[in-house]
């Protein structure tokens, strides 16, 4: 039976561009996405380096604008359907499972859904959590195992009882290595607000 289910953030409630940023990042130069500048990002995922310096990397080795780089950064970012919302409050007003947010995500993608949202929305949105794990803040990432034994450990999580909704494969075959059950979302096909339909649910 499940007892606890563990959300990521991306194509999950807020809808993304996945390609958006490297066509913004290719109209201003960057013709091709190097190791360096994947480490750089996994770097600034899990907070290991800051805000500035993410984007002083960008702007000293291609001669980006700043202000044109977190533009395109935050180009990823579309809308959140509030039906999505309003099915989370529906789950915690039930008072059958403990919720969780964990998600691959950095301070400029936050500080752009903050604003765009306006912090009363955002505020409404993570408060339904029971805990709200972001890679930058707690310096792990998807699909590392180490993420989901601290989400399992931390809060006395058994693996059997959970699960975990992403929309990348890489991230819930991960998981299904500790014992979580998964859903892996296809934003075109599915919509977080059928989850209780799914089968895990229905036993």
């Amino acid at each position: 039976m499940i007892k606890n289910i563990i959300f990521d953030f991306g194509d999950v409630f807020i809808n993304l561009d996945k390609e958006a940023t490297y066509r913004e990042l290719y109209r201003l130069g960057v013709e091709e996405i190097s190791e360096k500048m994947i480490q750089v990002y996994y770097d600034y995922e899990k907070g290991l380096i800051s805000t500035n310096d993410f984007v002083d990397y960008f702007h000293n080795e291609f001669a980006i604008e700043k202000e044109d780089l977190v533009k395109a950064w935050n180009a990823i970012l579309l809308d959140f359907p509030l039906e999505r919302l309003d099915f989370l409050k529906e789950l915690v007003a039930s008072n059958k499972y403990r919720l969780f947010l964990l998600s691959n995500t950095n301070d400029l993608h936050i500080s752009w859904i903050q604003k765009d949202w306006g912090m009363d929305l955002y505020n409404e949105f993570k408060n339904c959590f029971e805990q709200f794990y972001l890679s930058h803040e707690i310096q792990m990432r998807k699909p590392n195992t180490d993420i989901y034994e601290f989400v399992l450990k931390k809060n006395n999580l058994i693996p059997s009882e959970t699960i975990f909704i992403d929309d990348t494969l890489e991230n819930t075959d991960a998981a299904e290595k500790l014992g979580i059950k998964t859903w892996t979302i296809n934003r075109v096909e599915d919509n977080v607000v059928d989850l209780l339909n799914r089968e895990e649910f229905l036993v």
